[in-house]
């Protein structure tokens, strides 16, 4: 077999020529098109679904494949390899519809980017500059204060650590990452740690019995109130836990 091969390869040494010339052109071209990556990702195909739930533990939102932490679950669909992802995507969007109507009241569903923990291309931490190391010290504009303090562009004075930790998650969830979002082939940009600015409802029982005023109708009215903190902020929509503006002044 062997000899009839390199005989015919003798005989036809043109044909064998040009079909060599053509693999090679062949290959040439096909190395213009295979993706290359340093890391590639093999994760297989799956698709995230984050639910938010700030008033359940970890226990009480544990389910199969998931990763639960305090008023956080993330639930993993995986499908076959051979899966579209968004077709994956639309069938876990059916779903949730529908599962939607089962989940206790204030739960958030959504899901997750086109994308993996491989996927994961740069990191970033937001720090102060600190006095005396690039950072000027002026009373009354934006930036340190002679007192140790920090005034933040909007003009809110922040005199502790705590205060200057949660400011920086501000810029973090409202400045950076929407620029981030904006860079073409990013997926999606996650914050961690620091601390969230919160807002809480702390009703004085006093008052509210001077007013003639139950905690039923408290609540209710907090829960309309909520529906309706809804505000559009730098193109992006935010929700607020505590009330957007007061009622009433004390004492009127």
């Amino acid at each position: 077999m062997l000899e009839r091969i390199l005989a015919f390869s003798v005989r036809q040494r043109w044909l064998v020529l040009l079909a060599t010339l053509a693999a090679a052109v062949g290959g040439a071209w096909s190395l213009t098109k295979l993706p290359i990556d340093a890391v590639p990702d093999v994760t297989n195909v799956q698709v995230q679904i984050n639910a938010i739930a700030p008033a359940l533990t970890p226990i009480e939102i544990e389910t199969t494949r998931s990763f639960s932490r305090n008023g956080f679950a993330q639930v993993t669909a995986v499908f076959s390899d051979r899966t579209d992802i968004y077709f994956a995507r639309q069938q876990v969007a059916e779903r949730l519809n529908e599962a939607k109507t089962t989940l206790p009241p204030g739960v958030e569903l959504r899901m997750g980017p086109i994308s993996t923990g491989l996927g994961e291309v740069y990191w970033w931490a937001v720090e102060y500059t600190s006095p005396g190391e690039g950072a000027a010290v002026r009373d009354g504009a934006p930036g340190w204060q002679k007192d140790g303090s920090y005034q933040t562009p909007e003009g809110e004075p922040l005199t502790d650590e705590f205060q200057r930790t949660v400011y920086l998650r501000t810029v973090q969830d409202w400045v950076i990452r929407p620029q981030m979002r904006t860079v073409p082939g990013i997926a999606g940009a996650d914050a961690i740690g620091g601390y969230v600015k919160q807002y809480h409802v702390q009703p004085d029982p006093a008052r509210l019995i001077a007013y003639g005023l139950s905690f039923s109708q408290l609540v209710a009215a907090r829960s309309q109130q909520h529906h309706a903190g809804r505000e559009l902020h730098r193109a992006q929509r935010r929700r607020l836990r505590g009330p957007r503006q007061r009622a009433c002044r004390e004492g009127q």
